[in-house]
């Protein structure tokens, strides 16, 4: 199979089917500028389609035993074992990853798939004791009804399966939009590995579309009762503006400037390892990547000499060779906005310690410091391999400029002294912190999820239970109740 050629049309319904609306999407090699493929979009009427397929659809699931739903899972990672190959070079092809992220990601998703074959049993009930005599409180995890997804470009395969498969674990229908960057390895292939996995149809459906075209009919639509969004801070923002203003729940993944600290007694070598993977995997196309390496003045010049020397032996270029570790930015635009941060910093003062050459979308790491306080830089999110080399005095000092940020998703602290670093990891206002570790970090059973404007709410394990149920309260009067009248 082609994936490209075969899977560049709409899933409604059980159905491949081509869009309806009047301009193609064209999905791009980011490396080579090379055309994939092209897909007409959907259009807003092909999303009511697609909700209401999934809500006719979803009851009938829901009331399937969780033992039944559960093989369709357990059939989805056989099927990527099978087709691996063919899955990674889709996504070299697709997003420009490299063999290493996209090993990272493929080991990823199947590990998220193992979750949700257990979370099919954890819609738990519970009894709950009444103050009434003779009165029975039954509280059940029900599923919400339906789910629609938006899924971002940079993990596309993995972000979209670790959303998706938990809602429909739990027994609920899901409409999949994936990222108009990514629409095949994180829409229509993910439609195509659960068909063949037994999933039945229409459950399921991917619509490859763009606001410009449905503007907020995805969000608004009156079926959806929960909306999972994977993305931007201001996109993140429309999307929970809109939701609430229809009463819908949201869970939300959005941007990150996560901080790296490495204090005086750290293992210097270890800690550059970790903040060069931190920092530069996916060409730091991350919302967890490390931003900001922070650390303790005194060990400022030795921590930067392995830095600069680490970073400097990275392999910069075609990601399809098994060799390179930095591989192109998703697009030109992306690629230019990283090159302005860039001049800009270097125009308030900063410093380049390495400066990386641009190649098209491709641009080899760059590693800043001496910037100015007031720098934007500092405060934003970089989606590319710029790495941003921040000297402090002591724990108080890491800790304000860790969290000078609108964003609190991720963060590291590497010490010699693990509670140490346990007490500092505590004064750090992100969602996730990381002792001796890396930022970039996700894992099938533990809430991700971030503080401030890097979202709402948490996935993964129990945390999806809380996402893509509610619960449902019935009584049973066993004796009869006495009314005032």
């Amino acid at each position: 199979m082609s994936y490209f050629t075969d899977l560049a049309l709409q899933y409604i319904d059980g159905e491949w089917r081509p869009g309806s609306g009047s301009w193609d999407i064209i999905d791009f090699d980011p490396f080579n500028d090379e055309k994939l493929t092209s897909i007409t979009v959907a259009t807003a009427e092909e999303i009511d389609t697609a909700y209401r397929a999934a809500e006719r659809h979803q009851r009938a699931w829901a009331e399937t035993s969780p033992y039944t739903r559960r093989q369709v899972f357990e059939r989805a990672i056989r099927i990527i074992e099978d087709n691996e190959q063919e899955i990674t070079e889709a996504l070299i092809a697709e997003v420009g990853g490299t063999h290493v992220k996209t090993a990272i990601e493929i080991h990823q998703t199947k590990e998220f798939l193992r979750e949700s074959i257990h979370l099919a049993l954890r819609a738990e009930g519970r009894i709950l004791p009444s103050p009434i005599d003779g009165k029975e409180n039954r509280v059940y995890r029900v599923p919400v009804g339906v789910v629609g997804v938006v899924s971002p470009f940079h993990f596309p395969f993995l972000l979209a399966m670790k959303t998706i498969t938990p809602a429909l674990a739990l027994g609920n229908g899901v409409v999949l939009k994936p990222h108009q960057h990514s629409p095949v390895c994180g829409g229509s292939l993910v439609a195509k590995v659960l068909e063949e996995a037994g999933l039945p149809p229409g459950l399921l459906n991917v619509v490859i579309t763009d606001t410009a075209e449905i503007g907020d009919s995805f969000i608004s639509h009156p079926v959806p009762k929960v909306i999972a969004f994977t993305g931007s801070e201001p996109v993140g923002r429309q999307v929970a503006t809109v939701a609430a203003s229809h009463f819908k729940r949201t869970v939300l993944e959005l941007g990150g400037n996560s901080a790296l600290i490495v204090l005086d007694d750290a293992d210097l070598d270890y800690a550059v390892d970790a903040a060069v993977f931190s920092r530069f995997v996916h060409q730091g196309q991350s919302c967890m990547a490390a931003n900001r390496i922070i650390v303790d003045r005194s060990i400022l010049d030795a921590f930067a000499e392995k830095f600069v020397a680490k970073a400097r032996t990275l392999t910069v270029g075609d990601p399809s060779d098994p060799k390179t570790h930095i591989g192109p930015l998703i697009n030109a635009v992306q690629a230019e906005k990283v090159s302005n941060l860039i001049e800009r910093s270097l125009s308030e003062g900063a410093t380049a310690l390495v400066r990386g050459a641009r190649n098209g979308n491709v641009i080899a790491p760059t590693i800043l410091t001496d910037l100015p306080e007031c720098s934007p830089a500092l405060r934003e999110e970089i989606l590319g391999p710029v790495a941003l080399v921040i000297p402090v005095d002591g724990e108080d000092e890491a800790v304000r400029i860790a969290n000078d940020t609108p964003y609190g998703l991720g963060g590291a602290v590497h010490t010699g002294d693990v509670e140490r670093g346990l007490r500092l990891a505590h004064r750090i206002d992100t969602g996730m912190v990381h002792i001796n570790d890396t930022t970039v970090a996700d894992e099938p059973i533990v809430p991700f999820g971030g503080e401030k404007n890097s979202g709402l709410g948490r996935l993964n394990g129990e945390q999806a239970v809380d996402a893509f149920t509610t619960t449902k309260w019935i009584s049973i009067q066993h004796r009869r109740t006495g009314f005032p009248f």
